[in-house]
């Protein structure tokens, strides 16, 4: 049985099952990534909340394994050389589970790159400005007399599901025919903006038919219907 007791955050969330991939999360559009993706590949894990509520990213147990206070994070006790990898970052843990169990991130280089550049766009653009636009939206923002930096928000996120269109307009899904990493990636913050954040009719989402219909094949896959709400 695997020993986690030299991780402080098992003090604050035990590991009822530390042989299992340790999760930390919460229902988040970055929270949801990883637990879709475990569900997707099949790996036994353990699901921990988070809880934003009680300020949970904050205790010095979640910042012992996270110092940047942010979901999601993991501990996989069979990491490299069988020992304990502690990681954070949802793109870098995206990568990691792909090359781990051999799925949805292609061995053959060329591929390999063509996902990871929908992963970077995800990380570099996506996230944030869909994430500011909901701030700005649905959050304290919207108290802010000047508008500026909402209009400045929707203008972005609007090019951006543009980029996601004319891509998804070609492919089936945003590396190619083949469903990937990049696609956990993108399409639950395309699901945080529309569903949580109210902002559809705000950014004209009839206008970018490729990423609705998309979206809605996303959603359908049993592991995306499972991971969203994970933590419970």
């Amino acid at each position: 049985m695997a020993d986690l007791s030299a991780f402080p955050i098992t003090q604050r969330w035990p590991a009822q099952h530390p042989d299992r991939l340790q999760l930390y999360s919460m229902p988040t559009p970055n929270g949801v990534k990883i637990p879709i993706m475990l569900e997707e590949i099949g790996l036994p894990y353990e699901a921990h909340k988070v809880d934003f509520a009680n300020d949970d990213q904050h205790s010095p147990a979640f910042l012992s394994l996270n110092p940047n206070n942010k979901i999601p994070a993991i501990i996989d006790p069979d990491g490299p050389g069988g020992q304990p990898l502690p990681l954070f970052e949802s793109g870098a843990i995206l990568i990691y589970l792909g090359d781990k169990s051999g799925k949805l991130l292609p061995q053959d280089p060329a591929a390999r790159y063509r996902v990871m550049q929908w992963v970077m766009f995800q990380i570099g653009s996506v996230g944030p400005m869909f994430g500011q636009l909901g701030f700005f939206h649905k959050f304290a923002g919207k108290e802010y007399d000047d508008k500026r930096p909402h209009d400045r928000y929707v203008d972005e996120s609007r090019r951006l599901l543009g980029v996601i269109d004319g891509q998804l307009a070609q492919h089936t899904w945003l590396a190619g025919d083949e469903f990937t990493i990049a696609d956990i990636a993108v399409f639950p913050w395309v699901n945080g903006l529309l569903n949580f954040y109210g902002a559809g009719d705000l950014v004209g989402i009839d206008d970018f038919p490729h990423v609705s219909a998309a979206l809605a094949a996303f959603l359908a896959r049993p592991s995306v219907q499972k991971g969203i709400e994970i933590p419970a």
